[in-house]
């Protein structure tokens, strides 16, 4: 049994104490300061183990921090049978936090009432930095999160663990509304999840005007903040409205928490969220223990489907776009003998709570979903995530494949893609657009060319020649050197000089009219030889390298650029493997 030492502080509220366990006699820099907000007096005990922890504080209500040098890895509360579990959770939940030394300052800086903008990775612990501070003051963090399930899926986690917390959304039966108000009134309730769209209901307004009167309110946390942001790879026109939270709740500290977010999407989420001189938290996104692999989708891509899962480890997330293809794949793959389970928002609410207790309960469970599953769910050895079609954004793909691997194990990413999934998006995205008003269609097209834009980016890094993670991770803005683990790194395709084949897809485009991609590689086929998809690919190949200019309005018009010009006038070797 590992021995630890106690600090106890008395604090201002009646039965209320803080605790933190450090490894010497000498508090840590961020315990000191948790002192002074705190305002205690302080005693040491130490060489306690767990067990004797518990004893000496048997019917006591205290909240407990567990700290390794100058880190904290774990907290919970402390009663006279939880104390153990609360701790022991957190420290295996949150991995010893994984040196997650920007998760500590998130919750620093809350706890002394600054704002903070935290963008950290799949899995780094981001909700561990608005629970924490709920549980140090003894209120109540509110939490605004985009999706039912993810907010559900958190709430189920928090009450097994002791934790007071409810949900507040559209679906919401008057059994659980009476629950949640119980638990507002008695003060024992510590996060509330609300959806952005409630925040539109006048109720829901009064009732965050009424708990910040009370002085409860420890922190507001926005979850997915890159929503609030056209810029962003999910845009959602209800978190445009969160700035008002300032207006409800004047003087509350705000934290912004994201997986991705990029220069300009972070300066957004700045803005439209009114935070204050906020401390801006950046963890690189890179995750070593995950191998990219990309390659073209077969016709008949069912083995290579079942393959890829029969060498997983642990659980496997299959991610389909459309809710039909979710059905479709998980109706094959079951014929094929797998028992895969499917899941999207089409489907009734006890049919999806079944399938996501199947895939968090079962040891190796196959999940089919749309891409929105996964975003907060409690299952850290998903050993694949398959892609069968190209994502729509790196940032977007960045977030779904860093739910593989949360355990810190070696994981597999497998996108399997083809270049009619471009078409196919753009297409959708633009018949999506033509359901709104003519003023709505506006407002829409330049978020239509930046997604067009973002589903480019990420085609180009599907077929380049270079280390997948170092693509990625350059779409958004960060530089990293090759990861020795994709399939482009171990592999190291073969370089061919394509001079000869740009200088005759060049010279087609020459003379100032834009032609549509479909008909230029139909052309240049029949003129020149060669298949449709290797003109296709170079076609894209020239975009990428600025010789070429496509449209940004998904029909892939193409025109020549003046370096493509430059090009013809004096041409350069073009190496690149295919």
């Amino acid at each position: 049994m590992a021995q630890i030492q106690l600090v106890q502080h008395a604090c201002g509220a009646p039965g209320l104490r803080w605790l933190g366990l450090g490894p010497d006699l000498r508090p840590s820099r961020s315990l000191l300061k948790l002192q002074r907000l705190l305002d205690k007096h302080a005693f040491w005990a130490q060489g306690r183990s767990f067990r004797q922890l518990r004893r000496l504080l048997a019917g006591s209500e205290a909240v407990v921090t567990l700290w390794r040098g100058k880190r904290l890895v774990g907290f919970g509360r402390a009663t006279s049978d939880g104390l153990c579990r609360a701790v022991l959770w957190d420290v295996v939940v949150a991995g010893d936090l994984q040196g997650r030394g920007l998760g500590r300052r998130v919750v620093e800086a809350l706890l002394a009432g600054q704002d903070c903008l935290a963008v950290l990775p799949t899995g780094a612990g981001k909700s561990l930095c608005y629970q924490l501070p709920a549980l140090v003051r003894q209120g109540l963090v509110v939490v605004i999160s985009p999706l039912v399930a993810l907010m559900q899926d958190q709430v189920r986690q928090l009450r097994r663990h002791g934790i007071a917390a409810a949900c507040l959304h559209q679906g919401l039966d008057l059994q659980r509304r009476q629950q949640l108000q119980q638990g507002l009134n008695d003060q024992s309730l510590r996060v509330l999840y609300l959806s952005p769209e409630r925040l539109q209901v006048e109720a829901t307004r009064r009732l965050l005007e009424e708990i910040h009167s009370t002085g409860r309110l420890v922190a507001l946390a926005v979850d997915e903040a890159h929503c609030i942001s056209a810029w962003g790879h999910d845009f959602r026109p209800h978190y445009r409205r969160l700035g008002e939270l300032r207006r409800l709740c004047p003087g509350v500290p705000m934290v912004a928490l994201s997986a991705t977010a990029a220069p300009q999407v972070r300066a957004d989420i700045i803005r439209l969220l009114q935070l204050r001189r906020p401390e801006v938290l950046v963890r690189s996104a890179r995750r070593s223990n995950l191998s990219y692999t990309m390659r073209r989708r077969s016709e008949q891509p069912l083995a290579e489907v079942l393959n890829a899962v029969a060498e997983a480890r642990g659980a496997v997330l299959i991610y389909a776009r459309t809710r039909l293809a979710v059905e479709e794949w998980s109706t094959r793959l079951a014929q094929a003998g797998l028992a895969a389970i499917p899941y999207h928002a089409g489907m009734d609410p006890a049919s999806r709570q079944l399938a996501l207790e199947h895939f968090q309960n079962q040891p190796r469970p196959v999940l089919v979903a749309t891409v929105a599953f996964g975003m907060g769910v409690d299952r850290a050895d998903v050993g694949l995530v398959l892609h069968l079609t190209l994502p729509a954004s790196v940032e977007g793909y960045l977030q779904e494949s860093g739910r593989a691997g949360r355990d810190g194990q070696p994981a597999d990413c497998l996108v399997l893609f083809a270049a009619a999934d471009r078409v196919s998006l753009g297409w959708a995205m633009r018949a999506a657009s033509q359901q709104l008003s003519a003023a709505e269609r506006l407002q829409e097209r330049e978020r239509l060319e930046l997604a067009q834009r973002q589903l480019r980016r990420m085609e180009a890094v599907a077929e380049g020649p270079g280390c997948r993670e170092q693509a990625l991770l350059l779409a958004v803005g960060e530089l990293a050197p090759p990861c020795q683990r994709c399939d482009n790194c171990r592999c190291h395709p073969a370089a061919v000089d394509w001079s000869e084949p740009a200088a005759q897809v060049l010279t087609a485009l020459d003379g100032g009219r834009g032609r549509d991609l479909r008909q230029l590689v139909e052309g240049l086929a029949k003129d020149h030889g060669q298949n449709q998809e290797t003109w296709g690919w170079l076609a894209r190949r020239l975009v990428q390298e600025e010789l070429i200019r496509e449209s940004d309005d998904g029909r892939q018009q193409l025109w020549l650029c003046a370096l493509g010009e430059n090009y013809l006038r004096s041409p350069w070797p073009l190496r690149w493997s295919a």
